[in-house]
C-alpha cells in the first residue's frame, strides 16, 4: 500500500476500550472502559473455607472473572438457615433488594432466592433479575415430602417471576424448563470451569480412590461404602474429603455402616480441605469415586479430570456432561446405575483387575483434561445473559 499523498504520518486513533490482557481470554471480545455493575446476592458463608461447595466456589469465581466481561460485581452475602430462612434472614435479604435502585440489574443465587417467593416475586416487578439454579430445591435428599413439594412450588413461583434463569447444564436447562413450565428461551446454561492442574502422580496407579463430596444423603456416600465393603479382597484405600456439616445424622449413620463393615483403617473421612491440602488429595488419587443422588453438573468430576484423573460415577443429572469425552471421542470416566451399589462394586473389580481399561481410561482422562472449558468461558456466558436483561422490568409468568 502506498503512503498516504500528504506524507504526513497517521494519528493514532484513540481507543474507547481496553484489549485483553489476560491470556485465558485472549480471545474474547474487547473491555469496555465503563463496567455496568450487577449486585450478586449470595448465602452467607460463600467464602467459608470450612462450608465448601460447588455452588459456593462457582459464585466466588465468577465474582472474579465477570468484570473481564464488562460486569462489575457488587457482592451481597445474606446468612441465614436457605432455602427454608428465620424471619431474620428474611427480613435482611428483603432489606438488600429494597435499597437497590429500580432497573438494577441483580443476579440472585437461586439457594437464596427461590424459598421466599414472596420476597423476590414483587422485586421483579422493577429490578432485572436473574436467578442461578445451582440445584433444583426438591432435588435434595432426606426432605419429608411436604416440604419438598413446598419448596418445589415456591421455586416454580419465583422462576416464572423473573425474565432469566441461569443452570449449570443442559441437563438443568432441560429439567428446568420441562418441570417448571418456563419459557425455553429464558432458561439459559452457564456450566462451571476447570483450572488445568498439574498431572496426579498418583499413588501406585490404581489403589488409591477419591471421593470430593459434602457427606449428605444427596451424595449418597453410604453407597459407596456399601460397594467397598463388596470389594473389600481387594487393596484399595479411599479418602472422602468433604463437609461433614451438613447433615450430622447422616455422618454419624455412614460412621456406623463404616465400622459395621470393619473398613475404619481403609475408608477416611477426612472432612473439608482447600488449597495446597485439596491439591495433595488429588494428586495422590489413582481414580474419582462419585456415588450422588442427584448432580446438575458435578465440578468435582472436571477438577479430577483437570488433573487427569479418571472418574467412576452414578449415572445422573448433568454428570455424563461433565465426565464428556476426550476430542478422540475416549471417554474418561465409567456411569453406573444409581441404586445399585453392586454395579459400582463390578466396575471397580474391573479398574482394579484389567490393565487395558485402566489405560484407556487415563488416556480418555488427560485428553479431556486439554479440552476443558476454563472459567472464562462460564464468566462469558453470564455476561451474556447479564447483558439481555429488560430494561424495564417486567412480571415473566
Amino acid at each position: 500500500m502506498e503512503p498516504p499523498a500528504t506524507g504526513r504520518a497517521l494519528e493514532p486513533k484513540r481507543l474507547d476500550y481496553v484489549p485483553v490482557q489476560h491470556s485465558a481470554l485472549k480471545n474474547a471480545e474487547i473491555i469496555p472502559m465503563s463496567l455496568r455493575s450487577v449486585h450478586f446476592v449470595m448465602p452467607g458463608g460463600v467464602d467459608d473455607p470450612a462450608r465448601p461447595s460447588g455452588g459456593n466456589a462457582y459464585d466466588r469465581r465468577v465474582c472474579l472473572d465477570l468484570p473481564g466481561f464488562g460486569w462489575q460485581v457488587e457482592k451481597h452475602t445474606v446468612d441465614g438457615g436457605w432455602p427454608r430462612p428465620q424471619a431474620d434472614a428474611r427480613a435482611e435479604l428483603a432489606r438488600v433488594l429494597r435499597q437497590l435502585p429500580d432497573d438494577t440489574a441483580v443476579l440472585l443465587d437461586g439457594l437464596v432466592a427461590c424459598g421466599v417467593p414472596e420476597i423476590v416475586v414483587p422485586e421483579a416487578e422493577r429490578l432485572r433479575l436473574a436467578v442461578l439454579v445451582h440445584l433444583p430445591l426438591g432435588d435434595e435428599r432426606g426432605l419429608a415430602p411436604a416440604v419438598a413439594a413446598e419448596l418445589d412450588a415456591k421455586e416454580r413461583a419465583v422462576l416464572r417471576a423473573v425474565p432469566a434463569v441461569i443452570a449449570t447444564s443442559d441437563w438443568a436447562v432441560r429439567r428446568l424448563v420441562a418441570h417448571h413450565g418456563l419459557a425455553p428461551e429464558r432458561v439459559h446454561v452457564a456450566a462451571p470451569g476447570a483450572d488445568i492442574a498439574p498431572l496426579a502422580s498418583g499413588t501406585d496407579g490404581v489403589s488409591r480412590l477419591l471421593c470430593v463430596a459434602a457427606v449428605t444423603p444427596r451424595k449418597g456416600q453410604h453407597r459407596l461404602v456399601e460397594a467397598l465393603a463388596a470389594v473389600a479382597d481387594l487393596p484399595w484405600s479411599c479418602v472422602c474429603v468433604g463437609g461433614l456439616g451438613h447433615d450430622p445424622a447422616y455422618v454419624a449413620e455412614l460412621r456406623s455402616l463404616i465400622a459395621r463393615y470393619g473398613l475404619e483403617d481403609r475408608l477416611v473421612l477426612a472432612g473439608p480441605q482447600a488449597g495446597a491440602e485439596l491439591d495433595a488429595s488429588y494428586a495422590a488419587a489413582d481414580l474419582m469415586v462419585l456415588t450422588s443422588y442427584a448432580e446438575t453438573y458435578g465440578m468435582a468430576v472436571t477438577e479430577a479430570l483437570a488433573r487427569g484423573i479418571p472418574v467412576l460415577a452414578t449415572d445422573v443429572g448433568g454428570l455424563p456432561e461433565a465426565v464428556g469425552r476426550a476430542p478422540d471421542g475416549g471417554v474418561p470416566g465409567i456411569l453406573v446405575p444409581p441404586e445399585d451399589p453392586l454395579a459400582l462394586a463390578a466396575e471397580l473389580r474391573g479398574w482394579f483387575g484389567e490393565a487395558d481399561v485402566r489405560r484407556r481410561l487415563k488416556a480418555a482422562a488427560r485428553g479431556r483434561r486439554a479440552a476443558l472449558d476454563g472459567w472464562a468461558t462460564t464468566a462469558r456466558s453470564l455476561a451474556a445473559v447479564l447483558g439481555r436483561l429488560p430494561n424495564q422490568p417486567r412480571r415473566a409468568a
